[in-house]
């Protein structure tokens, strides 16, 4: 390629070039000059009718690149007009590139316009078009709105061997268009969806994890409506040891989804082999698996989590007694059986969430358990020790609960308790809530029973058993898109705060567990990724926050660029969306700014983070501290939070 120099002066030498350097002009990746766009125009719009289809197709291209240049709003009504008629082209790809360069003119007036002629010349030249083609020319298709039955099925029939392709995109793309164009038969999205069953096993199963997880995400879309879906090929759906983390969280709610009278065993006996997987969170989502599918299968369910509990591992006895926790409830039949495998488990369990499930069954069905009191007493004898507020009002709770039921042996107990929380508890909630208890004995024993043990939910009214199947139109809109993987909630809140370019910031965040069986590779080979991954529901109190605060020494200060006010929410989103969770942030104007934010990771890392923005600079100021130092972990979590500054600095500037 011969290297030119532009002579502004003499726009007519764009018009003499060789073909093959005529196709270069029209790219105008030379052409973000001041003063430029007055010398392109004519050769871009003599472009337009070359003989050389090449050059046509960069000279379509070429139109949307000039109305980007110009940063007029008002569109060309000439440019347009020459673009539609171009979509008769002989050549497919002018005709493509004539559609994607129209979306970008009339961005701002809602993209191309599909009428029924457009539609049917496009349906007519499909068969012309490559893959790539195929695809973009579907997503433009789903615009149009046909009016007769007969126009509906007649298109189906059109497009039937799309649905046959070799391409995942094209089979996504024209499953879209079936389900939106079969709104109003539903017998036939129900066949359609039957037909792309097996392209979509293959997506799901394919080597390319990216690919593969989209047509998990997908699947599960399906089986909000069509539940069993894909019950015969359930064991398409088993885990393989070289998968990351985030594509067996998928493929295991799949199988919860999946489960019938004929595949229950295996299906639970391939999550119970996850249950002792290396990763903690991966361990826990098989636990928490096992215990919906008890929802329906409860006797099969409670062994295998009994069982579990012989492992004396805590996070796999957090997660199970968590599980008991939720599923005396829905199933109370199940009580009896739970009741019977909680002694012991206390010695396993450490934190929060595990020690107020505990609590929780202690005090709820503590006539069951013979030994209730006497655990409830060590707590209760620690309970200065104690840094959660949430596990002290579970405490609280449990002991007044448990008194009302077996009084001679926990009065002295609760009287200890009641003498803490009221005139030692510093936290006002748990003193308040100790407060109102020792108020409510004093009114009598049965008006503390009506009150403490009144009547309970019906499990019935299906609050968390689940709810009614969604019909295909509720999401079909929503299939082939990035909804699917984000959610219709998060990604809706993604796109109202300009968040699109935080996707980039999931990959350097959040990396996927994807060492092997080796603990003592685990950390090498996160820190040799340059990345940190992040627990995505840890939980600090700002209470231990502040406590941790005070106690340790700043591990690295880092200043960053900064030359805009601060906008909470979009910081709150942008950190919350890379497992990085605010505790407290200034409102918007306050001088000076701060934020402070808490993260763990997987090895049980806690990092703790300050922004500080000053009222005079323009820069922010970034103190992070770490329990249990580790300073390639450190730097790997620096990095996130420039990356999280960073890209809030170019979506907002």
């Amino acid at each position: 390629m011969r290297i030119r120099v532009w002579n502004f002066r003499m726009p007519v030498r764009l018009l003499t070039l060789t073909l093959s350097n005529r196709s270069e002009v029209f790219d105008l990746k030379y052409c973000e000059m001041p003063g430029i766009s007055e010398y392109i125009q004519q050769p871009v719009l003599t472009g337009l009718r070359d003989k050389a289809s090449y050059v046509r197709r960069a000279a379509v291209l070429g139109c949307a690149k000039m109305q980007s240049l110009q940063g007029d709003p008002e569109v060309d009504g000439a440019v347009v007009n020459e673009l539609y008629a171009m979509l008769r082209d002989l050549d497919p790809i002018v005709m493509v590139n004539c559609l994607r360069a129209l979306e970008e003119i009339l961005k701002h007036e809602g993209g191309v316009v599909i009428n029924k002629p457009i539609a049917h010349h496009l349906l007519n030249r499909m068969k012309d078009l490559d893959y790539w083609g195929q695809s973009e020319v579907l997503a433009f298709l789903v615009r149009y709105k046909t009016r007769a039955e007969d126009e509906v099925f007649a298109i189906l029939n059109i497009l039937d061997g799309c649905l046959k392709s070799n391409q995942p995109s094209v089979v996504m793309a024209t499953t879209k268009l079936f389900l939106l164009l079969a709104e109003d038969f539903p017998n036939v999205q129900v066949d359609v969806l039957e037909r792309v069953k097996g392209p979509l096993l293959t997506i799901c199963t394919s080597e390319c994890h990216e690919l593969c997880f989209l047509g998990l995400c997908h699947a599960r879309e399906i089986l909000r409506s069509l539940p069993g879906h894909f019950s015969g090929h359930y064991k398409k759906f088993f885990c393989t040891y070289s998968e990351p983390n985030y594509i067996k969280y998928q493929k295991m709610e799949i199988l919860r989804d999946l489960v019938n009278d004929e595949n229950v065993q295996q299906i639970l006996e391939e999550l119970q082999t996850y249950c002792t997987d290396i990763s903690v969170e991966l361990a826990q989502m098989a636990i928490l698996n096992i215990g919906r599918i008890a929802r329906m299968y409860s006797e099969k369910c409670v062994v295998i989590l009994t069982g579990l509990l012989g492992l004396k591992q805590e996070h796999i006895t957090s997660a199970v007694i968590q599980t008991f926790r939720d599923l005396v409830w829905l199933c109370p039949q199940c009580t009896v059986t739970v009741c019977q495998a909680l002694p012991g488990c206390e010695e396993s369990i450490q934190d929060t969430e595990g020690k107020q499930a505990l609590i929780w069954l202690l005090g709820m069905h503590g006539e069951h358990i013979p030994n209730a009191p006497y655990v409830l007493e060590e707590l209760v004898d620690n309970v200065k020790m104690e840094t959660s507020a949430a596990v002290k009002l579970e405490l609280l709770t449990a002991m007044v609960r448990l008194f009302l039921s077996r009084p001679a042996e926990c009065q002295d107990v609760l009287g200890r308790l009641l003498y803490y929380v009221i005139e030692e508890e510093l936290d006002m909630a748990v003193r308040d809530r100790g407060l109102l208890y020792y108020r409510l004995l004093q009114q009598g024993v049965e008006e503390a029973k009506r009150v403490v043990c009144g009547p309970r939910s019906d499990p019935s009214l299906g609050v968390i058993s689940g709810q009614a199947n969604e019909a295909v139109s509720a999401w079909a809109k929503d299939f082939n898109t990035l909804i699917p993987i984000y959610g219709r909630e998060h990604w809706g809140c993604l796109t109202a705060q300009k968040g699109n370019s935080l996707e980039m910031l999931q990959v350097s965040a959040v990396k996927s567990d994807e060492t092997d069986s080796n603990p003592e590779q685990s950390e090498e080979m996160v820190l040799d990724s340059g990345s940190v991954s992040l627990e995505t529901s840890a939980h600090l109190s700002p209470e231990q926050f502040e406590e941790h605060w005070v106690r340790l020494e700043a591990a690295k200060v880092v200043t960053l660029d900064w030359h805009r006010d601060p906008r909470p929410d979009a910081i709150q989103s942008a950190f919350q969306f890379v497992h990085i969770h605010p505790v407290a942030i200034s409102r918007a104007g306050a001088q000076p700014w701060k934020a402070y934010m808490f993260a763990r990771n997987e090895t049980g890392s806690l990092f703790l983070t300050e922004l500080l923005i000053e009222t005079s600079k323009r820069d922010v100021q970034v103190t992070v501290k770490q329990e249990n130092s580790s300073e390639g972990l450190l730097n790997c979590f620096i990095a996130v939070v420039k990356s999280v500054i960073q890209t809030l600095g170019e979506s907002e500037g």
